[in-house]
């Protein structure tokens, strides 16, 4: 089960703007990823909610999972989304 560890770029952390683009990306990913904070449970990285509710701000590190076909190439896209300040980009 590939994982990937990554620090959120944005400045406003998982929150507004930056989330909804991170969830429609998973959204978009062939497998189910899930997210989480620390040893805090893994939620659906497809669910604003659940995405929103872990309260990652800037600088946070997330652990990002998926299982099944693609799941390196969703985990890999995911966490070079996160990376980035997605605050600061147009479109």
């Amino acid at each position: 089960m590939p994982t990937r560890t990554v620090v959120v770029g944005s400045a406003s952390g998982l929150h507004a703007r930056p989330a909804a683009l991170f969830v429609a990306a998973a959204a978009k990913q062939p497998v189910p990823v899930t997210i989480r904070t620390g040893e805090k449970k893994a939620v659906p990285a497809r669910s604003m909610l659940s995405v929103l509710s872990l309260g990652a701000k800037k600088g946070t590190e997330v652990t990002l999972e998926a299982d099944g076909d693609g799941a390196e190439a969703a985990v890999d896209a995911l966490a070079a989304l996160l990376e980035r300040d997605l605050d600061a980009e147009d479109g």
